[in-house]
C-alpha cells in the first residue's frame, strides 16, 4: 500500500507482469475496500493472485524504528514475512524506504559472509545502463564493506544487464592510485592482491559514472546516495532549461516541433520508470525498492528486476563469490588490516 499513487499503480504495473510473463504469480496485500475494486477490473492477474488483506499501513512519515515496534499488520510487513516464511520468493515495495530497509535486513537477515545489505540500482550512461551501489543504506563504511559490495554489483549486473564479465569501479575524488581515504586504498590493495574481481579497472570519479567507463559503481551510501541524487537534480535542471528555451519565441516553438522525434528520444533515455527497482542486495530473501512516486511502467520494471533475481538465484550467485573471497582472503597474510577506519 506504499507509495504516492498506490494502490492504483501497483495493480496496473502487476497486471502489465501478468500479461507479459507465464511463470509469476502473486500475493497482493493491502487494504481490502482499496485493492479489490481494482483487482477485479484485472481478470488476468486476478487468476493468478491471492489476495491477503491487512488493516495497518506504514506511511512515508513513519519512523523506521516505529515500523519495526509496531505495525504488525500492515502490508509491508507481512509481505517480508511471506518472504522470510517462504510462501513468497520475492517482495516488491513502493514505501517508506528507511522503514522497508530495517524490516527487511531485521525479518530476513543477511547472507553468511555478508555484513550489510546495500541499495542498488541502474543509472543511465553514454554507454547506457550501468549498476551503481551503495545508493543510500551504509554511510559509514570499512574495506570489507566495499569488497562485499563489489561483488554483490558484478552478480547483480550479470543478471539485469546480462554481462558475462562486468568492470567494476570504485567511486573515488580521483582515478590517480593515491587518491582517497584509508578506506577506499585499503579495499583497491585487497581486490587486487585477492584478484576476486576478473575485471577491476581502479578508482573512477563523479564524470566516469556518465561516461559509462565502468559496468558497476561502487561507493559508499553517503557518496553513492548524493551521487544519485545530484543526477536526478541535473536531469529535471537539463529538462526545465529546454522548456524554458523552446517556449522563448514562435522559432524556437516551431523548432520545437521539428526536434520531437529527437526529444522524445532524449526523453526516453532519461525516463525514471525505465531504472526503476532497487534491490536491497544482501538479505536472505529477495526485496525490491520502487520509487515511490513511480508510475505504472517504473513498477512493471521493478517487479521484472526481482523476478529476474529470483529466477537466476542471484543469492546463491552472491554466496558462491563472498566464499570464494573468503577463502582467498584468508590465503593472503600480506594484506593490511580491512577496518582501519573502526566501522563496525
Amino acid at each position: 500500500m506504499g507509495g504516492d499513487q498506490a494502490p492504483h499503480v501497483v495493480i496496473e504495473g502487476l497486471s502489465r507482469v501478468a500479461q507479459d510473463f507465464t511463470d509469476v504469480t502473486f500475493q497482493i496485500y493491502g487494504s481490502e475496500a482499496e485493492v479489490l475494486p481494482l483487482l477485479k477490473a484485472h481478470l488476468k492477474l486476478q487468476s493468478i493472485s491471492t489476495f491477503i488483506p491487512t488493516t495497518e499501513i506504514i506511511t512515508a512519515d513513519t519512523k523506521p524504528s516505529a515500523a519495526v515496534r509496531g505495525f504488525k499488520d500492515s502490508s509491508m510487513r507481512q509481505a517480508i514475512m511471506a518472504v522470510r516464511e517462504e510462501r513468497a520468493d520475492g517482495v516488491v515495495s513502493a514505501g517508506n524506504t528507511g522503514a522497508y530497509m530495517a524490516l527487511a535486513k531485521i525479518l530476513l537477515g543477511t547472507l553468511e559472509g555478508i555484513d550489510r545489505p546495500a541499495i542498488t540500482g541502474l543509472v543511465p550512461s553514454i554507454a547506457g545502463p550501468k549498476v551503481m551501489l551503495d545508493l543510500g543504506a551504509n554511510v559509514d563504511v570499512n574495506p570489507q564493506n566495499i569488497i562485499e559490495f563489489s561483488l554483490m554489483g558484478v552478480a547483480f549486473a550479470k543478471i539485469v544487464l546480462n554481462l558475462t564479465n562486468p568492470s567494476v569501479g570504485l567511486l573515488n575524488i580521483g582515478s590517480e592510485e593515491l587518491k582517497g581515504n584509508a578506506v577506499l586504498q585499503v579495499a583497491q590493495q585487497m581486490l587486487r592482491s585477492t584478484k576476486c574481481l576478473e575485471n577491476y579497472y581502479g578508482f573512477i570519479e563523479g564524470d566516469d559514472i556518465s561516461k559509462g567507463t565502468v559496468d558497476v559503481i561502487i561507493a559508499d551510501g553517503f557518496m553513492g546516495n548524493i551521487s544519485l541524487k545530484t543526477m536526478e537534480g541535473t536531469a529535471r535542471l537539463m529538462t526545465y532549461f529546454l522548456r524554458q528555451a523552446l517556449d522563448q519565441s514562435f522559432l524556437s516553438k516551431v523548432g520545437a516541433l521539428l526536434a520531437k522525434p529527437a526529444l522524445r528520444y532524449v526523453k526516453n533515455k532519461l525516463d525514471p520508470s525505465k531504472y526503476n527497482g532497487a534491490p536491497f542486495l544482501g538479505l536472505k530473501g529477495i526485496a525490491v525498492k520502487s520509487h515511490g512516486g513511480t508510475d505504472t511502467s517504473g513498477f512493471y520494471n521493478a517487479v521484472t528486476v526481482a523476478a529476474d533475481m529470483i529466477r537466476k538465484n542471484i543469492n546463491q550467485n552472491i554466496s558462491a563469490m563472498i566464499l570464494e573471497f573468503s577463502q582467498k582472503l584468508k590465503e593472503d597474510e600480506t594484506l593490511p588490516d580491512s577496518n582501519p577506519g573502526g566501522v563496525a
